[in-house]
């Protein structure tokens, strides 16, 4: 068996299989920002099916989403609570997908590739982001991944594109039932979700 092997293996259930450099990767995730770029993906073997290269013009950003429910902002004048649109506001995509297009525009000139989750605990989940900078000769060069600088995958973390925004908006799903959810969610009311 291969290095990566052991490595997803071990990274299956990390709370078990990893226990103690877990835990420390925990509390040094909790000092860090809410989005850093990171000089090496954590996990090498996710990364790397995920299309991730250790080459120029590829770029890890790492992402720290609160869970739970969101809030609004509340009404300045008076409500009832149950008015006030403050409870029981589930946002309708995934937490991967809120920090795909966080990584997405907090580095702008550079396109969302895909991402994997990395940790939780009780109050956050962090996902590592893979970014590539289009614009890179190296890029521009790799037949494998210079399908990413043609101009209708531009902002594609943004559009709902990446891999787990496409399961996000249900474009996975497929015969009887998923009538509803094409071409897209919103084109048919927003019966689909």
């Amino acid at each position: 068996m291969g290095y990566y092997k052991y490595l997803r293996q071990a990274w299956k259930k990390p709370k078990d299989n990893l226990k103690e450099s877990y835990r420390e990767l925990l509390i040094k995730l909790r000092s860090e920002e809410s989005i850093m770029r990171v000089e090496k993906p954590t996990r090498p073997d996710r990364a790397h099916s995920l299309g991730y290269k250790a080459k120029q013009g590829f770029v890890i950003a790492r992402v720290s989403i609160k869970k739970g429910k969101r809030k609004r902002e509340r009404p300045a004048q008076g409500r009832k609570p149950r008015s006030a649109g403050q409870t029981q506001y589930f946002p309708k995509q995934s937490m991967q997908v809120t920090a795909e297009q966080r990584a997405g525009r907090k580095y702008p000139n550079l396109e969302v590739l895909n991402s994997y989750m990395l940790a939780e605990d009780g109050q956050r989940r962090w996902f590592e982001v893979i970014l590539v900078d289009k614009s890179h000769p190296a890029i521009k060069k790799d037949k494998d991944i210079k399908w990413i600088a043609e101009p209708q995958h531009r902002r594609r973390g943004l559009r709902g594109l990446t891999s787990a925004a496409r399961t996000s908006r249900g474009m996975r799903w497929k015969g009887k039932g998923a009538e509803k959810i094409r071409p897209s969610v919103r084109a048919k009311d927003t019966h689909g979700k």
